[in-house]
């Protein structure tokens, strides 16, 4: 007898009595009629996903990987390379933080648009998002990066942002500069008028 006979020989006898499920048992069944959810399902399910900001704007969709050790720039047209350098080399005081480091991808997804909206509503200009990133020269890219440099350029509050230098966070840190309310707007014409009499 050969060894593959002996094997199949062995798995019947530890097999016993077991006998397949029928098909109408069988979970895996293509023929099996699949269930609507009900109402109070559906009423569930939109209840939670506007709890948890799942139907926020900001796409979870494919994303391309940074390398870890590539700086971030974007800008929109019409922003002076000038005004991205600054924001780069830390010209813009932070005017408030977000740490995202060691958080669930999800949750950055939800807390980041509150977050932005919440600056602009407040007339801030520049702030700053720490992320982290690998540390060694191997490591992996970092998935939240690569999603917040996607996620920042859907706002239209976002005029620009940048990698941060060594001492704001580095590579593992973004500035951010938001553009100008309607109200700060109308707040530097008025100062304007008044400088020139």
């Amino acid at each position: 007898m050969s060894q593959s006979a002996r094997d199949d020989q062995d798995f019947r006898t530890m097999m016993g009595d077991v006998r397949p499920l029928p098909a109408a048992a069988n979970r895996a069944n293509p023929e099996r009629q699949v269930r609507r959810p009900t109402e109070a399902q559906l009423a569930r399910r939109q209840s939670a996903q506007a709890e948890t900001g799942e139907d926020s704007f900001l796409s979870d969709d494919f994303v391309e990987l940074l390398p870890p050790f590539d700086p971030v720039e974007y800008r929109r047209e019409g922003i002076q390379q000038g005004v991205v350098d600054r924001l780069r080399h830390g010209g813009y005081p932070a005017q408030s933080r977000l740490h995202l480091l060691r958080r669930p991808l999800a949750e950055c997804r939800r807390v980041l648009p509150s977050f932005v909206h919440e600056a602009y509503a407040h007339d801030l200009r520049s702030v700053l998002i720490v992320h982290g990133r690998g540390r060694e020269i191997d490591s992996r890219p970092n998935v939240l990066r690569s999603y917040l440099v996607k996620w920042l350029a859907q706002f239209e509050e976002v005029q620009a942002f940048a990698s941060a230098q060594q001492a704001d966070g580095g590579l593992g840190a973004t500035w951010v500069m938001l553009r100008k309310s309607e109200r700060a707007r109308a707040d530097n014409r008025e100062r304007q008028q008044k400088r020139r009499g």
